[in-house]
């Protein structure tokens, strides 16, 4: 045997026994189904109540357990601060709309994905004066409100379409946590706000609604959104969020005892009876099937939206202090379309998770 061929064999043996003590060396001190975990943020609201019910009743620990990951449901009391928290990176997920999507995660320079189109609001947010029944009436007012949020867009649509501009009222901020103790105080008299906080002001005297989300359809939409690096290096979250989802919605959807209970705990959870959460509902678009929402999600019209949204956020300074005009962000459609900088895309509408719901692949 040449010296060479001898050097070989035994670089090939005490190779194989470094090997084998490497494994298990990892067999011992790695765990052998570590998962990942992952943690997602909301806030009351109709559409996303389905997300507190998914959570107590087992439905998102078993979509993540089928993915072998883990994901932690957190409420957040103040619907602004949740958004922050996961702009900060405290949440890999959160509920949020598209205009908050676009203003503050997407602003702040953190790439975000539209994972799941839950619902768009067709009545759930509204303009309420006190004592005056038209919105005309609202010029002059004080009209508290979460100040840049879609209550802030609703607004200015409204505005619009009685041939106002902000400038012929105030806007006080004011969070929503705090929106129906303020509108008793004597002193405030309009406010623009969304369910169940809207429920609860319409329901005190001399109270009027003169302007609703109705009046915009598609405008102000639902949505979970995740950070688009954490989505594309962990697909399973994707997955799991997904399938549970529309577990849920199937569950809440229909007129059996199963729905009405699953209906009867979201309202009980969000501060309301069964009657007063289905009449939320009565005002709320929500796509219970996924096949809806990939459609919605490739519509012309939700890119009409956003392109909208993108005005009234570049107007109001919600773009960043680097925007040029209101094309400054990119978003992306799916059929690879596109609004705003190509180069400078931050918020992403992406169906194909949807879609695999909407063909039970998931």
């Amino acid at each position: 045997m040449t010296a060479k061929r001898k050097h070989s064999r035994q670089f090939t043996r005490i190779s194989l026994c470094g090997l084998i003590i490497l494994l298990g060396t990892l067999l011992f001190t790695t765990p052998l189904y570590a998962k990942e975990k992952f943690r997602i943020a909301w806030s009351i609201y109709v559409g996303w109540m389905p997300w507190e019910y998914g959570h107590q009743q087992g439905i998102v620990k078993k979509w993540a357990d089928k993915y072998d990951i883990e994901i932690e449901i957190v409420q957040i009391n103040d619907y602004i601060e949740s958004i922050n928290q996961y702009t900060a990176g405290a949440f890999d997920g959160c509920a949020m709309t598209n205009m908050d999507a676009l203003t503050i995660p997407a602003a702040g320079g953190v790439d975000s994905t539209a994972l799941i189109i839950g619902d768009f609001s067709n009545g759930n947010d509204a303009i309420v004066l006190k004592e005056k029944p038209g919105l005309a009436d609202i010029k002059g007012e004080n009209v508290n409100l979460v100040e840049l949020s879609v209550s802030h867009y609703l607004l200015a649509r409204g505005l619009e379409s009685v041939g106002m501009r902000e400038r012929d009222i105030k806007v006080i901020n004011t969070s929503d946590a705090d929106m129906v103790s303020v509108f008793t105080s004597s002193d405030v008299t309009s406010a623009v706000t969304w369910n169940p906080l809207l429920r609860e002001i319409l329901a005190m005297p001399n109270t009027h609604k003169v302007f609703d989300s109705s009046q915009i359809p598609g405008e102000i939409i639902d949505l979970m959104v995740v950070n688009t690096e954490t989505l594309k290096e962990n697909p399973k979250l994707g997955m799991a969020l997904t399938g549970a989802w529309y577990e849920i919605m199937a569950a809440m959807s229909q007129t059996d005892e199963k729905a009405i209970a699953a209906r009867t705990h979201m309202a009980r959870a969000s501060g309301t009876d069964l009657a007063g959460f289905n009449a939320q509902l009565e005002t709320t678009r929500m796509f219970y099937d996924a096949a809806e929402a990939v459609e919605f999600s490739r519509s012309e019209e939700l890119i009409k939206t956003m392109e909208h949204v993108a005005i009234f956020s570049f107007d109001h300074g919600l773009l960043g202090a680097g925007a040029a005009d209101a094309s400054f962000i990119g978003i992306a459609f799916p059929g690879e379309k596109s609004t705003g900088d190509k180069k400078n895309i931050k918020l992403r509408f992406n169906e194909s998770f949807m879609n695999l719901a909407a063909e039970g692949k998931l």
